[in-house]
């Protein structure tokens, strides 16, 4: 049924996938050229929506009227506001006053040294191919693959819609500050109404206007942002400036503070007892928090840390940029440092001019002591909406990635535009940041703000140390500052803060992420058929070749010896169920599917590069464990007999190599057959054409003799082989469910041809039974029982010399075996080796186990007579059938018997070969006709060990 009938003449090449070639892959010079020109030429053909893979920067996809910006407005200016967004103008205070000067100042060195880590890995991202919408996350799924990237950019997502609502809550409380009651900017009139829904009603306005700016364009924005950056650096000149010139003098509690009794506070100018006051720790209550909660050091970091977090502010507008991979760098860099040095200003200022209580009860202190306070409620609105608005454009273009990429399916499809601007994209945003703005207190989201970013930061760090260390070729960034050792300790960084300071937050965070690829894994659909290079795939190669090197041959010792399978087939549609038994046995082992195509190259390309993809989606389908290995040869045996000898690599090659059984058994379509398990139509394409087409009736067979020769081949390279038989009949899936008529696996430990009670000793025997018993050790199949058969009724057949047989060929006693207790039965000798192997297994004596009625001819010499085949009584081929038979219908599910050495054949072929080749598959036929699943073992290495 398993016929290895692989075509015979080039002729019949057309049988297999021919029809394919001139429609799908055609390898002619024109057909190449005219691929070239397609990827290459001037004319490109526009991508498809959702091609997110770019392959060189000149080819990057235009959006049609969208313009687009260059360094400082698209990558400086963005960032530069990010920021600074809440915490220049807004919670400088909180900072200086609570941690001290050295502490601030460590913090934003610690700070500032992980984002710098982080930024180089990103410009060496960046600069290491095109950079397309999507930012961030468009860097860490080309590097880290569909299913972390994913789960990283959908993370990165929501630290982008937590940002941008604490800028919206810090604007409105910066609106409040100025112009509610008392503020600073109304004096005694009314001003704006305050209270929790009044500020959730400021909240929801704020970003319904964010809203508006954002379904514009990001454009639009990123053109007015060189203006608001204009406005906002003058507002921060001011403040600075108002620290040399404003008066000492007593500042008033915000009415907002009810924690404290005392209503005003000093500011002493600059000061050098001031500054002494704030150089330590002096941890107090928050008082923009509803229960007045205690501050410590993770809480200070976190809000902190909301000041580094807008550094992905240009990556994220990488899809606008004229060319990002230099502008992300280049206004990445100066940005950081250009806040750096003004937030080293403006805290050493505030320590030296600003009381602790004045700096711990009014958090916008900045107002009241600036030289015109305007300039300060200026900047707290420029920046903290403009830094507001940015997050929620980079959170709707990671979306639109998300969707564009097909990592959610048909959850995201709809945020894909062909417009330019993702207008569903940005509305999803809003209406996640709308549910975000509803926890109220800065603080508060700023702690989960930072949490969010950092794991985003150990993420890139970790994609570009995996580049480095994965030494791929083509990891080649012209960004030349960063290495190994920076991303190293940019990720160890992370990891360390995300843990020491919020463990609980960095659980949930761990947890959610890594849920996120496991369930991308199994459900998305870019897992299955992913558009980019997948960083773990270069890992993977890099560790594997280093092993296969480490793996060496000369060292291999029995006692961890384990299957090596090399299966070739003809039609994986008739041998379904052989190659899912062939996984099972091959426990942990190698296993190798070979398929031999009849041709030879032409020089119009590789004749097996369509076909190479369709076996590849047939182990996903029958979901084995297996390589796939094809040959073109002149003839079935030369490629069988390549790939005997060439399949594997290393000391990873298979040394046992099964075949199917050549017999005239009806094929049978096992993918089409509704009542199979394999069941499948992806192998049956809409324009008729059928992948791996079965044999049928009418097909040419591989002749008797080309397929002895190959059981031949294969034993003369001193490999084991195996002829599977009735395999067609084998319901896995009854033998997973533990169905009551399958009990045993056998094993019958008997040479038809020159049967012996002592056969059982012989590294031949032992391999079928080492063969059964990982069978049996294999999942779902450890319910059955293994039967050994042995024929204690057969002669002894041993020499005085010693321990070879004085019959038969390749018959010599298996070396590793143990001393056995002379002069006992058999079985018994039997039982207690199977007891030293810690096989568990029953003991069989078959006593009526038939004689051949001449043995004189079955001399030493005659053995080495071809003839032997043609006078072999079928009598005696009957009588071994019905014994085998009998037990089978005990419910067997396998039975392994031995295979008879194949008749010995000259060099060339001749006509007298094939009468030779066709009684001794006659002899086959005969002894394990209607059995069930038959495996013909003929075993030439011992693989048995009773040492530890």
């Amino acid at each position: 049924m398993e016929d290895i009938h692989l075509r015979t003449k080039p002729s019949e090449m057309a049988d297999t996938l021919d029809p394919l070639a001139p429609s799908v892959n055609d390898t002619s010079a024109n057909g190449l050229m005219h691929k070239l020109r397609l990827r290459f030429g001037r004319a490109s053909p526009p991508r498809p929506p959702g091609d997110g893979y770019v392959e060189f920067g000149e080819f990057r996809s235009e959006r049609p009227g969208i313009k687009k910006v260059g360094t400082f407005a698209g990558v400086f200016c963005p960032v530069v506001l990010s920021m600074f967004s809440a915490l220049v103008f807004i919670r400088m205070g909180y900072l200086v006053g609570n941690a001290g000067l050295l502490v601030t100042l460590g913090q934003f060195g610690l700070a500032y040294l992980i984002v710098g880590f982080t930024v180089m890995s990103i410009c060496a991202i960046s600069t290491n191919g095109a950079v397309e919408g999507g930012g961030v996350y468009f860097m860490i799924s080309r590097t880290l693959g569909p299913e972390f990237g994913g789960a990283i950019g959908t993370l990165f997502f929501f630290a982008n819609v937590v940002s941008s609502a604490l800028c919206i809550s810090a604007c409105t409380e910066a609106m409040v500050e100025n112009f509610g009651p008392n503020g600073y900017l109304v004096g005694d009139s009314p001003g704006l109404p305050d209270g929790p829904w009044y500020r959730f009603l400021y909240r929801s306005a704020l970003n319904a206007a964010g809203l508006s700016v954002s379904l514009a364009g990001a454009s639009l924005f990123a053109r007015t942002s060189l203006a608001i950056w204009v406005t906002t650096v003058v507002c921060l000149f001011s403040a600075l400036l108002s620290f040399f010139i404003t008066a000492p003098g007593e500042i008033d509690k915000p009415d907002t503070n009810h924690l404290v009794n005392a209503t005003n506070f000093s500011y002493t100018g600059l000061s050098s007892l001031t500054l002494k006051q704030n150089l330590y720790s002096e941890y107090a209550r928050d008082y923009t928090t509803t229960s007045g909660e205690m501050v410590d050091f993770a809480s200070v970091f976190g809000v902190l840390f909301t000041g580094v977090t807008g550094v992905m502010a240009g990556a994220n507008m990488s899809g606008e940029l004229k060319s990002p991979s230099r502008s992300i760098p280049l206004g990445t860099l100066t940005a950081l440092l250009f806040t750096a040095l003004s937030y080293a200003a403006l805290v050493v200022l505030t320590a030296a001019t600003c009381s602790r209580e004045l700096l711990q009860n009014n958090y916008v202190y900045l107002l009241p002591i600036n030289i015109w306070p305007p300039f300060i409620a200026v900047g707290m609105l420029t920046a903290t909406f403009s830094a507001g608005l940015s997050n929620l454009i980079g959170a709707s273009r990671v979306l639109e990635a998300l969707a564009k990429d097909n990592i959610f399916g048909f959850l995201l499809r709809p945020m894909v535009s062909r417009s330019g601007n993702p207008v569903l994209a940005v509305i999803a945003s809003y209406l996640l940041v709308q549910v975000g703005i509803m926890a109220g207190s800065l603080n508060t989201i700023a702690q989960v703000n930072s949490v969010l970013f950092m794991t985003s930061y150990f993420a890139i760090n970790l994609g570009c140390l995996g580049l480095d260390l994965a030494s791929a070729p083509n990891f080649r960034p012209t960004f030349k500052q960063f290495s190994w050792l920076t991303s190293l300790l940019g990720l160890v960084g992370c990891a360390a803060l995300i843990f020491g300071l919020r463990p609980a937050y960095a659980c949930g965070v761990a947890l959610a992420c890594c849920s996120l690829v496991i369930a991308l894994h199994l459900l998305s659909p870019a897992a299955s058929e992913p558009k980019w290079g997948s960083l773990s795939q270069a890992l993977i190669f890099h560790q594997v070749r280093k092993y296969l090197l480490l793996l060496d041959p000369r060292r291999e010792h029995v006692k961890f010896w384990r299957p090596q399978m090399l299966l070739l087939i003809g039609s994986p549609r008739q041998a379904a169920p052989l190659i899912d038994f062939v996984n099972d046995q091959k426990k942990g082992g190698l296993f190798v599917i070979g398929h031999v195509r009849v041709g030879q190259l032409d020089g119009s390309g590789d004749p097996l590069a369509d076909e190479h993809k369709y076996w590849l989606k047939l182990i996903d389908h029958l979901k084995v464990k297996a390589f796939v290995e094809l040959c073109l040869a002149e003839s079935i045996r030369n490629g069988a007999a390549h790939l005997t000898r060439l399949s594997g690599l290393g000391a990873m090659k298979p040394d046992t190599v099964l075949l199917g059984f050549r017999d005239t058994a009806p094929p049978k379509d096992f993918f089409r057959d509704p009542t199979s398990p394999y069941t499948s139509t992806d192998f049956d394409l809409d324009n008729g054409t059928v992948i791996f087409p079965a044999r049928t009736p009418a097909s040419p067979r591989l002749s008797a003799s080309e397929y002895v020769r190959i059981v031949s081949d294969v034993l003369c390279v001193n490999k084991n082989v195996c002829l599977c038989r009735h395999f067609h009949n084998l319901d896995m899936a009854a033998v997973e469910r533990r169905v009551a008529t399958l009990k045993y696996i056998d094993v019958w430990l008997v040479e038809v041809l020159a049967p012996s009670r002592e056969e059982a000793f012989t590294v031949r025997a032992l391999f079928a039974l080492q063969l059964a018993a990982v069978v049996r050790s294999a999942r779902g199949w450890q319910h059955l029982r293994l039967r050994v058969h042995v024929a204690t009724s057969a002669p002894a057949m041993l020499s005085e010399a010693g321990r070879t047989y004085s019959l038969g060929s390749d018959t010599a006693m298996d070396p590793n075996l143990p001393e056995l207790t002379p002069g006992r039965p058999v079985s018994e000798r039997l039982d207690e080796l199977l007891k030293m192997l810690r096989i568990n297994a029953t003991t069989h004596n078959i006593s009526e186990w038939p004689t051949l009625e001449d043995t004189s001819r079955w001399s030493e010499s005659s053995l080495d007579d071809n003839s032997v085949y043609q006078r072999l009584p079928v009598s005696y081929l009957q009588k071994v059938n019905r014994i085998i038979k009998s037990r089978c219908d005990q419910g067997t599910a396998v039975t392994f018997v031995q295979l008879p050495a194949p008749p010995k054949l000259p060099p060339n072929p001749s006509s007298a070969d094939d009468a030779i080749c066709d009684q001794y598959l006659k002899v086959l036929d005969e002894f394990t006709k209607d059995l069930s699943p038959t495996i013909l073992v003929r075993g030439l290495k011992s693989v048995t060990s009773t040492a530890l």
